[in-house]
């Protein structure tokens, strides 16, 4: 049946060149839902079950690593993988990342061959 995806991204687009480089790796991927930003992500979480989150972390409202660490202090969702998909190249706002639970990362611009690479394990 595939796994349940989320994006979260403030960009729909991002969020459609996300949904399409998916679909292009290869992956087990069933149902692709997408959030606007960290908090949107929460509301849907309380609602769906995912697999996997892929999410950006400059975001307005609330950003990826505000998401990561609202997400760590609720049971349900905690053991959910997040991997991040963004243009931060710094060491430092990813091992930010890292150290909230993001299993790893994923730089802008990409191609399906990273995306599936990166989340094979998780499929």
């Amino acid at each position: 049946m595939g796994k349940k995806v989320l994006i979260i991204d403030d960009s729909s687009t991002m969020r459609k060149i996300v949904t399409r480089s998916l679909r292009q790796a290869g992956l087990d991927v069933g149902q692709i839902l997408e959030a606007g930003d960290g908090q949107e992500a929460l509301q849907l979480l309380a609602k769906e079950k995912v697999d996997v989150i892929l999410s950006d972390i400059n975001m307005p409202n609330m950003d990826g690593l505000e998401f990561l660490r609202q997400k760590g202090e609720i049971s349900l969702l905690k053991n959910i993988p997040v991997v991040m998909i963004t243009t931060e190249a710094g060491a430092d706002v990813i091992g930010e990342a890292k150290s909230l639970g993001a299993l790893g990362s994923i730089k802008k611009p990409f191609t399906a061959d990273q995306i599936q690479e990166t989340l094979s394990s998780l499929f």
